[in-house]
């Protein structure tokens, strides 16, 4: 990039000053993304289903330091695990079962939509009262909450949207939609007539089809 030109009756200052300045913004942009060598490739993901989260790591390349993140995250296998595999953060709490907590062992359930510290591994000791704190982060890819999309990584909640992307905001329609607008189907409240045919609503979900609502078609 040309970074001045020499003044020549008329040349608006302003417009020089300017030259100058996105000169200097340019190369300062190029020296700061120098700084980092390239992306390394993505980590294996920490889960085979249910969704989970693979990093990606680069090197900085300075004697300092560089601006920017040396990490990023994204989701993966995101597929409905089979019913019997069970709650990804109950398998955390019962591989627990065989330590003992104060001389004894328990047989620990987990606790799960904490306000405070979602990401915590905190499990109840099975027909008891006793709540501990069994790790200060669960795994990779672990729900924040039971009924949410967001999960936990390196100990911090993150947004996920109905897309599975990490910082996504998307969220379904009340017919189960990711980012629909409602109008796949509808809901009838009072008598219900024989003219109207009733289906089940197919929703594709992770590859499958499920049966989500009672729909009728518009009316005319």
């Amino acid at each position: 990039m040309e970074c001045c030109r020499r003044a020549t009756p008329g040349t608006p200052l302003l417009f020089l000053a300017f030259l100058l300045l996105s000169s200097r913004t340019a190369r300062s942009e190029e020296d700061r993304d120098g700084l980092w060598d390239a992306w390394g490739p993505w980590s294996e993901c920490s889960r085979t289903c249910g969704g989970g989260a693979s990093y990606s790591l680069r090197r900085c390349l300075s004697s300092k330091s560089c601006e920017g993140r040396n990490i990023r995250y994204r989701t993966c296998s995101n597929v409905d695990c089979p019913p019997e595999s069970g709650d990804f953060r109950a398998q955390q709490c019962s591989a627990h079962n065989d330590v003992k907590h104060h001389g004894q062992f328990y047989e620990w359930l987990p606790v799960s939509n904490d306000p405070d510290n979602p990401c915590s591994l905190k499990c109840q000791a099975k027909g008891t009262a006793l709540v501990v704190e069994l790790a200060p982060k669960v795994l990779d890819g672990t729900r924040c909450y039971t009924e949410s999309l967001d999960m936990c990584i390196s100990g911090l909640c993150q947004i996920v949207g109905c897309d599975h992307q990490l910082g996504s905001t998307v969220k379904e329609d009340n017919c189960g939609v990711c980012n629909g607008d409602g109008s796949t189907c509808r809901l009838v409240r009072g008598q219900y007539k024989s003219q109207l045919s009733a289906t089940k609503c197919k929703i594709p979900r992770d590859g499958q089809s499920v049966d989500l609502l009672t729909c009728y078609p518009p009316l005319a």
